[in-house]
């Protein structure tokens, strides 16, 4: 069975939610052993498991978008959070929280406050999430299809008649948890005079396609689910939030409409003004910067939330142990397996959770895989979950502070995951190195066995292979040349994982998700009296995963060996540009 069709089987009598055991998967989180777990940490990188230097570069990355990139600084200030396991092994400030306190339209430039009221950031300095929030509102609803209140695959209208209104009749829960009702994206709430009538024109609402037909991410879905979660509970949505969140789990600062006290210790966002804004408001500082949740008095279930770094790295090591945090358990654990099972396997590069996006390079970077879950804010925020190696990323960032129009593209949250990914060491097979492609963008690089005399025939190759790319975009070729480099020609091969079936490449290439574990490799190569066999790595220009690793490389003819890494003078005779030798 498919992830998908196994959340759609899971639901149950009376609204809850049963379920089956999931199938296997190298990526699920290690198991939570609950209360006997220690609290989350701050420590170093070796103890997380992590390698130093790229947690370093991290941060050095990071700051290099506090100058122009290429315009205009992608943020004024930002608050980087690493961790693995229970440790959090990087937590640095970079920036201003409060740089600017207007925009100049005509110059495009920012007018800054005198030095003296300049804000810079720190460890717990507050955020607007912007659409992070969904996460929160997402949660909520999961933990009232677990109370039988809700369910998954209910239509909206019947807990809201009024909803299914313009042909939303047949608009599920679960259409809306996956951005797959058929609403468009976003419309001004923000124009109608009273709450009432944000609500009545929402219901009014058509649908730009017919519910399950499309992906297209709305706004309007979370509002919706924010209107089911207050009808069903009888509580406004800040009030679940505290309830069923934030107070179990000891988040004191995260919540909907921070007080006036926390003014300063909040990053700023944008001089709000038309024609970039929606509404004139100034300089927002201490408010949701969203307009339409901004109209709805600050609490929504598309924006709103306010919480720092610390905050959600708590929330995000609560899902990434099942649910539970201490003694204080949210959800089960197999809720949260919903909440990072793709439903959206009908629109491939759309892949959603109950609320979670998944596999999204273009900002989780080289964290992503199949089962790597989180969301953006465009505020600037972003939070990435990565079950395979139990690794977390919070980055924080003020980037519409002065103005909207400065920040474009994510390259600072995928920057921060790339490095995050590569601070997870790949243990060799053998021995304490193994080559390894590296993970830069928009290159090539090859890794040449010596020439061979294959030309008797029967020779073969054999390697550990390790891989995990951008699906189609990077990919690693395996391929042979008989007159000294002039022609290329791929070799088939095939790959077996420890357990597992083995698996052809007929066209002699690798691409996409492997599980990041070793593959054994065997390929038999075309005879010739001077064959060369390389591994080539190729990446495009905008996002890459972890890159490949080759361990073990030897190529026997019955039992005489052509050539074997292991053996110095062999290891010496290796043609390598852009490889190079990686201890794990």
């Amino acid at each position: 069975m498919s992830r998908r069709q196994v959340g759609l089987g899971a639901l149950a009598l009376g609204g809850g939610l049963a379920f089956a055991s999931l199938p296997a998967d190298p990526a699920a989180a290690a198991p939570s052993r609950g209360g006997d777990r220690p609290p989350l940490r701050h420590g170093p990188a070796r103890e997380a498991g992590l390698l130093p230097g790229p947690l370093k570069q991290l941060v050095t990355d990071a700051e290099a978008f506090l100058r122009p990139s290429p315009e205009h600084p992608w943020y004024a200030g930002a608050v980087l959070l690493a961790g693995r396991g229970r440790t959090v092994a990087l937590h640095e400030p970079i920036g201003m929280a409060v740089r600017y306190q207007s925009y100049d339209e005509e110059t495009d430039t920012g007018v800054e406050f005198p030095p003296d009221q300049q804000i810079p950031m720190a460890e717990d300095t507050v955020f607007d999430l912007a659409s992070v929030s969904k996460l929160f509102t997402s949660i909520l609803a999961v933990q009232q299809i677990e109370r039988g209140r809700v369910e998954l695959e209910a239509p909206v209208a019947s807990y809201l008649p009024d909803f299914g209104r313009a042909g939303k009749q047949d608009v599920t829960i679960r259409q809306l948890l996956t951005h797959t009702s058929g609403f468009r994206a976003w419309i001004p709430l923000y124009e109608a005079p009273t709450y009432e009538e944000k609500v009545q024109r929402l219901y009014d609402e058509a649908l730009a396609s017919p519910p399950g037909s499309a992906y297209l991410y709305s706004d309007l879905n979370l509002i919706s689910l924010q209107l089911v979660l207050e009808h069903v509970t009888g509580r406004r949505l800040d009030v679940l939030l505290r309830e069923e969140i934030t107070e179990p789990l000891g988040m004191r600062r995260t919540r909907y409409n921070p007080p006036a006290s926390w003014k300063p210790k909040t990053a700023a966002t944008e001089d709000a003004r038309r024609p970039w804004s929606g509404l004139d408001r100034g300089l927002v500082w201490g408010e949701v910067h969203d307009e339409n949740a901004y109209s709805l008095g600050g609490v929504a279930g598309h924006a709103g939330v306010f919480s720092d770094a610390w905050d959600l790295a708590v929330l995000a090591r609560t899902l990434l142990d099942g649910g539970v945090c201490g003694r204080r358990r949210i959800l089960r654990r197999e809720s949260v397996e919903l909440m990072f099972t793709d439903f959206n396997t009908a629109f491939p590069g759309d892949e959603h959770g109950l609320g979670f996006e998944l596999y999204q390079h273009w900002y989780m970077g080289a964290m992503a895989t199949p089962r790597t879950a989180g969301h953006t804010g465009f505020t600037g925020t972003a939070l990435v979950l990565d079950p395979t190696t139990d690794s977390f990323l919070v980055v924080l960032g003020n980037s519409v502070h002065p103005v909207r129009s400065w920040r474009s593209g994510s390259a600072p949250r995928v920057a921060a995951a790339n490095q995050l990914a590569r601070a997870v060491p790949v243990r060799p097979v053998r021995g304490r190195t193994a080559w390894f492609s590296g993970m830069a963008g928009a290159a090539t690089a090859t890794l040449a066995l010596p020439p061979l005399d294959t030309s008797s025939g029967a020779a073969r190759l054999s390697c550990a292979l390790w891989w995990d790319t951008e699906p189609k975009a990077d990919v690693l070729v395996l391929e042979s040349s008989a007159d000294g480099g002039t022609a290329w020609e791929p070799v088939p091969f095939t790959t077996r994982r420890r357990g597992g079936a083995p698996e052809q490449h007929p066209t002699g290439t690798a691409t996409g998700w492997s599980g990041r574990v070793w593959h054994d490799l065997t390929a038999d190569l075309p005879a010739a009296a001077g064959l060369v066999v390389r591994w080539r790595y190729t990446t495009d220009r905008l996002y890459v995963g972890r890159g490949a690793y080759v361990d073990g490389l030897r190529v026997e003819r019955g039992h005489r060996r052509l050539f074997d890494e292991s053996r110095p003078a062999d290891a010496t005779r290796l043609r390598v540009a852009g490889w190079s030798r990686e201890e794990g």
